[in-house]
């Protein structure tokens, strides 16, 4: 009885998270597709939640069990937010099979790094995208010109260079290779670039 109960409330759940999630992205402004999708998640878990606790067939699930579900539905709403809108926004994997469809089915493989700068950059506008979620996540600032690191996008790169050098796959498959060129893709970097801020 219990299960049916906590199964039809977290259909109502998944179903609430897919409403507010529509009229979201087509009433109202995104900042960024991630954030805004954790929000709707949380809002209908928030919802879900209310119901539960007011509504008298629940009142056979301790509060207990109510915070569990509730957590449930919390982490749900993540997994969801990173499982579909981010991974669709974001995916490179999913834009080489969207493009291979777009040019009837098949591209030469020589000729990839050509889409990729020249095409996906500008299709996607994924400098513009990128450095969106940076500024709303707080780890860049821009000054006259230049993109600036803060002190939490500092902490975040230390994090994310000590994982990639230490906690990513040193035998990777690339190509038919098995490699460690990305747990430090700076390897073979240029080193004088005028690019820089001073």
């Amino acid at each position: 009885m219990k299960f049916a109960k906590f199964v039809s409330a977290s259909g109502l759940f998944l179903v609430l998270t897919c409403t507010i999630y529509w009229v979201h992205i087509t009433f109202f402004p995104v900042n960024v597709v991630f954030y805004s999708a954790v929000f709707d998640g949380v809002l209908a878990a928030a919802l879900t939640g209310l119901f539960a606790w007011r509504f008298r067939p629940f009142v056979v699930f301790t509060a207990f069990e109510k915070w569990q579900m509730l957590l449930i539905w919390l982490l749900t709403a993540y997994a969801v937010a990173i499982s579909v809108p981010t991974v669709l926004d974001r995916s490179l994997s999913f834009y080489i099979l969207e493009k291979l469809q777009q040019r009837g089915g098949g591209i030469q493989k020589s000729r990839f790094s050509e889409v990729f700068t020249q095409e996906y950059l500008k299709e996607h506008r994924l400098v513009d995208v990128r450095l969106t979620e940076q500024l709303e996540s707080g780890t860049i600032r821009i000054e006259n010109g230049c993109v600036l690191l803060t002190p939490k996008g500092r902490q975040l790169t230390v994090f994310s260079r000590f994982f990639r050098q230490h906690l990513l796959p040193k035998k990777r498959l690339l190509m038919g290779q098995y490699s460690d060129d990305l747990t430090d893709p700076f390897r073979h970097s240029a080193a004088q670039l005028d690019y820089t801020c001073k």
